[in-house]
């Protein structure tokens, strides 16, 4: 598609600032021994829930990048074999993967969640039932696998701010239940109410299935900022809507960001789905583009993102929020899970392609000349992804916000940006 492209015209050889290494510190609590903690709670959890021997229990596992998911899908198996019940994993995914029981089952084979991996079977399917409609006209679905097949379902799920909506409940348990058990169906159908509805439908649909499904618990992960588990706990059922707002309120005190006030440029390395459901996490760059979200608090000017992980397998959902892309991001593309994506959420502007330069050196460049006020003193950030912000470089012209901040600290010396032949940047 993009093979006769040569460029952006982008002002010709812009010297580019120069940058410095900078660590950004945050609260980083974590669990030692994750294995061993998840162990102890889940068949503690077990036991107190008295599920017969023998029961079938369907483990509801999401395409989130959760740091140490295999670890923790594995040892809540080991737990539950323990009791004497009968797990097995089910993907809660709602239209990711392709919106397909392959696409989805290959999602979990990336976290080394495999039926050799976990001793137990992975049921991929995409059909839904309707369990019943939580208000006049809204249904609820759910995946059938895990109706017909399940005597309980134990959701496995991060509790974290949303990109899309505000409210006492956002990306956890509640969501895991009625959109990624909704499968592609059921997302698509929530997501067409609306997202400004989005804090109401989850917590009032997530109750309804716990009013028709048997959900002894569900294990809540939340991770600090250097993304490794902080706190993994194990929530009754019948505790969800009283503890998930309580969590959220954790999640959201242990988020990283960039501390600064104003970039005329933020750089990002790697943008995907693995990294956040818009690709880039708007919670970090401060940039909704929704009418019943206010932007801030940082004030940005432009994003440039220079390529698609390897983990979203081409999925560029977000890419609508970035000003200026390179081609080789552009040409990785997978258009028909991007617009699955895109359509299923309602949010079509976030599919929309930005501009495109031939390299990560113009498209730098570009990023900075069309940022009003940026020609003397470029206020520049340059991360590896919107996850990973212990460490970034930022330009010469920061040097006085980061002496003044107490989170940041300048971790090495002054460089140049260097970029190999085909002008791809080298860090």
């Amino acid at each position: 598609m993009f093979s006769r492209f040569n460029g952006w015209v982008c002002g010709g050889a812009m010297p580019l600032p120069r940058i410095v290494p900078v660590c950004q510190s945050f609260k980083t609590e974590e669990i030692e021994d994750v294995p061993g903690h998840v162990l102890r709670e889940v068949g503690k959890a077990c036991r107190a829930a008295a599920l017969p021997k023998g029961a079938k229990v369907a483990l509801a596992v999401g395409s989130r990048g959760i740091a140490q998911v295999g670890v923790i899908v594995r040892t809540t198996v080991d737990a539950l074999r323990e009791c004497g019940v009968e797990p097995f994993i089910v993907p809660a995914m709602g239209s990711h993967g392709g919106a397909t029981a392959e696409g989805q089952a290959s999602l979990l084979q990336e976290f080394n969640i495999t039926k050799e991996s976990m001793g137990v079977e992975i049921r991929s399917c995409m059909d839904v039932i309707h369990l019943g409609d939580v208000r006049p006209g809204v249904p609820v679905f759910f995946d059938r696998v895990t109706f017909e097949n399940a005597d309980a379902v134990i959701p496995i799920a991060r509790i974290k701010n949303h990109t899309t909506f505000r409210g006492s409940i956002e990306s956890g348990l509640h969501k895991m239940l009625c959109v990624g058990l909704g499968k592609h169906k059921g997302a698509q159908s929530m997501h067409n109410f609306g997202l400004e509805h989005f804090s109401s439908l989850i917590p009032e649909s997530g109750q309804y299935i716990l009013s028709k499904v048997s959900v002894p618990f569900g294990v809540a992960v939340i991770e600090n900022a250097k993304e490794t588990p902080a706190l993994i706990e194990v929530v009754p059922g019948t505790a969800f809507a009283e503890r998930e707002p309580e969590l959220l309120a954790i999640s959201r005190a242990m988020m990283p960001r960039l501390c600064f006030d104003e970039l005329d440029a933020l750089v990002i390395q790697e943008v995907g789905k693995n990294i956040s459901g818009t690709g880039l996490d708007p919670n970090i760059t401060g940039r909704y583009q929704t009418s019943y979200m206010a932007d801030g608090p940082l004030k940005l000017k432009r994003i440039v993102a220079l390529s698609l992980s390897e983990e979203t397998h081409g999925n560029a959902m977000g890419m609508g929020m970035i000003d200026i892309c390179t081609r080789r991001l552009a040409e990785n593309i997978d258009f028909k899970a991007t617009y699955t994506n895109a359509i299923t959420a309602t949010r079509l502007d976030r599919a929309k392609l930005p501009l495109v330069c031939a390299t990560d050196r113009e498209a730098i460049v570009l990023g900075l000349n069309s940022s009003p006020g940026s020609e003397n003193a470029p206020k520049l950030a340059l991360i590896k992804n919107t996850l990973e912000l212990e460490k970034i470089y930022v330009s010469e012209a920061l040097l006085p916000d980061v002496e003044k901040h107490p989170q940041l600290s300048v971790a090495g010396d002054l460089i140049e940006m260097s970029f190999d032949e085909a002008g791809t940047l080298m860090l």
